[in-house]
């Protein structure tokens, strides 16, 4: 009986584990412009200019991701004026109503559990 209610708590343990690593953001430059759409209500104009600052975005991270090795210290500091550049370019986009909305949006998603909006990868690529 006990054998029976170890392998059970170390099955339950394993799952909870495995679920634990799982990513909850959006990676796809056009998936975060279409997750973009349905909060801000762009036009599908504005929709596909924001996937293409996503995917440039995403690309730039990428490179740096390679050349700090990972190095999560250094990566942060890497990626500051990337993340500020690619705020400036969805803004651009924006109409002035939606500029605001996509502060708050930033602003309310800056304490962690982070979509990504303002910028072109997932939270947890950064790790």
């Amino acid at each position: 009986m006990k054998k029976i209610l170890l392998i059970c708590c170390l099955l339950v343990g394993i799952t909870s584990a495995g679920f634990a690593q799982k990513s909850t953001g959006i990676t796809d430059p056009v998936e975060k412009a279409k997750g973009l759409q349905k909060e801000l209500k762009l036009t599908d104009i504005q929709t596909t200019k924001i996937a293409a600052i996503y995917k440039e975005s995403s690309q730039k991270f990428e490179k740096i991701k390679a050349s700090e090795h990972g190095n999560t210290n250094k990566m942060l500091v890497a990626v500051r004026p990337l993340r500020a550049a690619t705020i400036k370019k969805i803004k651009d986009v924006l109409t002035p109503a939606q500029a605001v909305k996509y502060d708050k949006l930033i602003k309310d998603n800056k304490g962690g559990n982070s979509s990504g909006w303002s910028d072109g990868w997932s939270a947890a690529e950064a790790h």
